[in-house]
This record gives structure tokens, C-alpha cells and sequence, in this order.
């Protein structure tokens, strides 16, 4: 029979390898999603913005998974990303196809999903289940996810004066 704090412990470590889990299946949804955005734009400068973002989300995504490791777990194969961000990246096929201006379409649901994103890691950090380390990895991510949200907002900017 398990102790009280055996028990609580047991539950803390399971709670934050699901938050884990869950920023993980977010990185791998924003990571393609930037794929997906990649595809339809032909702007040169748009197109290395969202292959850098693709590669941050991916590099975001490694840090997440190594902790879960560390922590003895493995995390569920969220590679593919979770049914609602898939929804996302039909939505985006769908806009370019009705969208005259491409490169504005696609850097508003880069907006939309980075937005998602700040939500949900700034929810996370709110918790007080995170170790040190963990805590320090999920707000630098945030940090440059907040960067990301102005740079995409100069680039919207940008794009508004080109027409």
C-alpha cells in the first residue's frame, strides 16, 4: 500500500508528464503547420521565416520529448500532431485556395496558431508542478514565441504596405 506522499508523488509525476505530452503534440502541430504554411507562399524572405519557425518548433518539440525521457516515461507517438491541429492545416489549404493574398492568409494563421500556443504554455507555467529545469525550458520557449508573435505581426504589417 502506498504512502500519502508516495502517492502524491506518483500523481505530481503524472501530471507533468502530461502537460509534457501536451506541449509536445503542440509543437509537433505548430512545427507542421509552418510546413503546411511554407507551401503556399513564394515570397522568398516569408518562406525562410517559416522554415526557421518550423526548425525552433521541432528543436522546442526534442527539449520536451528529452525531458519526458528523463523523467523514465515515453511519450505517447504525437509525431503526427493531434486531431485539431490536422483541422488547422485544412483550414489553411482551404484559405490559400480563396485567398488573394497568399502571404497575408497564411501569416495570420501563423498568428493564430502562435497565439494558441502562448495560451496554452503560459497556462502550463501557471501550474506548480514544474522543476526548476522544466520551468526554465517551457519559458524560454514562451519567450521566443512571444518574438515570434511580433515578428509575425511586423511581417503582417509589412505585407498590408505592400498593397
Amino acid at each position: 500500500m502506498k504512502t500519502t506522499r508516495e502517492a502524491a508523488r506518483e500523481a505530481s509525476h503524472k501530471n507533468l508528464v502530461n502537460l509534457l505530452s501536451e506541449l509536445l503534440e503542440k509543437n509537433y502541430d505548430a512545427e507542421k503547420g509552418y510546413k503546411k504554411a511554407l507551401e503556399h507562399t513564394h515570397n522568398p524572405d516569408l518562406k525562410n521565416f517559416l522554415k526557421s519557425q518550423a526548425v525552433q518548433r521541432n528543436h522546442f518539440a526534442t527539449e520536451i520529448d528529452k525531458h519526458i525521457h528523463m523523467l523514465n516515461e515515453h511519450p505517447k507517438d504525437s509525431s503526427t500532431g493531434s486531431t485539431l491541429g490536422s483541422i488547422h492545416r485544412l483550414w489553411i489549404d482551404v484559405k490559400s485556395s480563396w485567398s488573394k493574398k497568399n502571404d497575408e492568409s497564411m501569416l495570420e494563421e501563423c498568428l493564430r496558431g502562435e497565439k494558441s500556443s502562448l495560451k496554452d504554455y503560459e497556462e502550463k507555467l501557471e501550474k506548480n508542478i514544474l522543476n526548476p529545469d522544466v520551468k526554465a525550458m517551457l519559458e524560454e520557449h514562451r519567450d521566443k514565441i512571444k518574438n515570434t508573435l511580433r515578428q509575425i505581426k511586423i511581417l503582417e504589417d509589412l505585407e498590408d504596405l505592400e498593397d
